[in-house]
């Protein structure tokens, strides 16, 4: 039996996602658990298990494309079915995009190098998509791809599109700007700037009479560089939290000799190498046990309060900051919290995070320690009602018994949701943290 494949909802509340990759092609014969495409949310890239089985009759949706979810993506045919059978779960309208679009829709056009605005009327699905008209015919060209080249003022005519039927897809566009292919001007800017170029008086580095030092000419370039859409919701996502939820923070000096020792004698007997990030974690989750309180998070109904401490760490990427989840932190050895440390942050710098190890969490830990920083403030990731920001441990001078003393002190400042956490819960919080990371051995009995 034919089965239409809809775009699922990868990510909770998302209602469009970027199909970034299909990882088959028609003809190919599809099981039940076999990824079929890659998805790209924003902030993980989600494998795609096919739920049906068959042969791969047709796909809806080029590379890169940005589809609506539940919409048609592809087509599968079971066992003896012809095509006829596919075409019949579109009502007749099931071609590729890219093919109704030059087959079936009406076209608008303004110039023959104007771009043309396309509608499919026969097709449930209506994609409003782009071409570029040229001597070759009609360049097509994705949405998502349209857009961002758009803030480049790439001229789409330069670039050979590899997708069905020649679309221009996102690797396209990507190849051709990393490959140092000049961007064309944006429409109507270089008349003006040759104009301006033209008027403007020529100045060189030789000197006037007069002058005691010859001018010298400097020019500033920059190069635009696309968001991607990490990057954008990495910016939604923290405007929306700084601008409504209501923030304070809380600073302490924690000593570590303690810990700096420990963790030196760990490593030299465990295969295991731990770092101060990880006892970090251990001792953030230690005070959340002491201090349940405040291992909470705040929804408009009511206040959510757990029982584990859920945390995430955050990991530095080529494409901004991400967030995984450590589940449990609380009941877990410091090895075996190291390794997934290690290993989530791994995956996260290779885009290879699943949906649901960004999700959930009560509290969050940012480091900046191993790049000098002293001190500073992080911005929460709500739903999440804590996050620690943790400066380097270095040598200062403090005041021990009346005596002036030098220890290593690391600078901790806690930002939290005033409408979750009160600032006397925050204070006896951030005391219990101190307390754990200053006798690291009580996080390990």
């Amino acid at each position: 039996m034919a089965t239409l494949i809809r775009m699922p909802e990868v990510a909770a509340g998302a209602t469009e996602i970027v199909l970034s990759r299909w990882q088959v092609e028609v003809g190919a014969s599809v099981k039940v658990g076999d990824v079929i495409a890659e998805m790209e949310t924003e902030k993980a890239v989600v494998d795609y298990e096919s739920d049906a089985e068959g042969t791969v009759y047709k796909v809806l949706v080029a590379d890169g494309a940005s589809v609506e979810v539940g919409a048609p993506i592809m087509i599968l045919l079971g066992a003896g079915e012809d095509g006829s059978a596919g075409d019949a779960l579109l009502g007749g309208a099931a071609a590729p995009v890219a093919e109704a679009a030059v087959a079936a829709s009406p076209v608008i056009e303004v110039s023959a190098a104007s771009p043309v605005i396309e509608v499919s009327a026969a097709s449930p699905v209506i994609e409003v998509s782009a071409t570029i008209a040229h001597e070759g015919g009609r360049k097509f060209v994705s949405p998502i791809v349209r857009k961002l080249g758009a803030e480049r003022g790439v001229d789409f005519n330069q670039i050979v599109g590899t997708g069905p039927d020649g679309r221009v897809v996102r690797r396209d566009l990507e190849h051709y700007l990393a490959n140092g292919a000049p961007a064309a001007a944006a429409s109507g800017t270089a008349p003006a700037a040759e104009a301006v170029a033209a008027a403007a008086p020529t100045q060189t580095s030789a000197a006037t009479p007069g002058s005691a030092i010859a001018k010298q000419e400097y020019s500033s370039g920059y190069v635009t560089v696309p968001h991607s859409g990490m990057r954008r919701a990495i910016a939604r996502r923290l405007t929306e939290s700084k601008s409504t939820v209501p923030h304070f923070y809380v600073t302490a000096d924690c000593k570590v000799d303690s810990l700096l020792e420990l963790r030196k004698r760990i490593n030299e007997s465990s295969p295991v190498k731990i770092s101060v990030n990880d006892i970090v974690v251990k001792a953030v989750a230690s005070a959340l046990m002491d201090v349940p309180e405040a291992n909470v998070i705040w929804n408009p109904e009511a206040m959510h309060k757990f029982e584990s401490a859920d945390i995430a760490v955050a990991v530095a990427t080529d494409g901004g900051l991400l967030t995984p989840v450590i589940r449990g932190v609380e009941k877990r050895q410091l090895s075996n919290l190291s390794m997934e440390i290690a290993e989530l942050a791994g995956r996260a710098r290779a885009g290879k995070l699943r949906q649901e190890e960004l999700e959930g969490g009560s509290f969050a830990v940012t480091n900046l320690g191993m790049f000098g920083t002293k001190e500073f403030t992080a911005i929460l990731n709500p739903p999440q009602s804590g996050i620690l920001a943790v400066g380097a441990a270095a040598p200062r001078a403090v005041v021990e018994d009346g005596q002036i003393v030098i220890a290593n002190v690391m600078t901790v400042t806690l930002s939290a949701d005033h409408r979750a956490v009160d600032g006397a819960l925050a204070a006896q919080w951030l005391a219990a943290f101190v307390k754990r990371i200053e006798n690291p051995l009580s996080m390990l009995v």
